[in-house]
């Protein structure tokens, strides 16, 4: 996604989401997200989180380049590209985008960097842990989660 600072300074952010809790893993935010930088912000989320099986995308060209493709297959994650003109095909992201767009992006004047970064991660923070799903039968992606690992730990000790 796309914003500018009163100055008319552009930034862009990067969201990373799972598709399966609707947790927002992360949000990058700066002036420029290379590939390189994409990586990076996937490894951090990778360490305290784990390797996903996929990762699905548009097609920028953050995620087509060949350090993010060779990343991925070293990795041993599916690149999956969603069709140009096809953003349903990532559907969940999209709602996100469009949820955090008028919360964080639409809703305020932004003078710098650290400014858009703070208000983000307190959203984040409210959507993740206080805000419930329709989706995830009304629990936050925090209590599905938990819901989740639970019912699985119980069924690895019941087997």
């Amino acid at each position: 996604m796309s914003d500018s600072l009163v100055g008319n300074r552009k930034f862009r952010t990067f969201n990373v989401m799972d598709d399966c809790t609707r947790e927002v893993l992360a949000i990058e935010i700066d002036t420029s997200l290379t590939s390189k930088r994409v990586i990076r912000t996937l490894n951090r989320v990778i360490e305290q989180r784990g390797m996903p099986k996929t990762v699905r995308s548009d097609n920028g060209p953050e995620f087509t380049s060949n350090d993010f493709e060779i990343w991925c297959k070293d990795n041993g994650i599916q690149l999956q590209f969603i069709q140009p003109g096809k953003p349903m095909q990532n559907g969940y992201i999209e709602r996100f985008n469009r949820l955090y767009r008028e919360a964080v992006l639409d809703a305020y004047l932004f003078f710098d960097l650290d400014q858009v970064r703070q208000l983000t991660q307190e959203w984040m923070e409210e959507y993740n842990q206080r805000r419930p799903h329709e989706g995830l039968n009304n629990l936050t992606p925090e209590e599905w989660k938990y819901k989740v690992s639970k019912n699985e730990y119980l069924q690895l000790n019941t087997v």
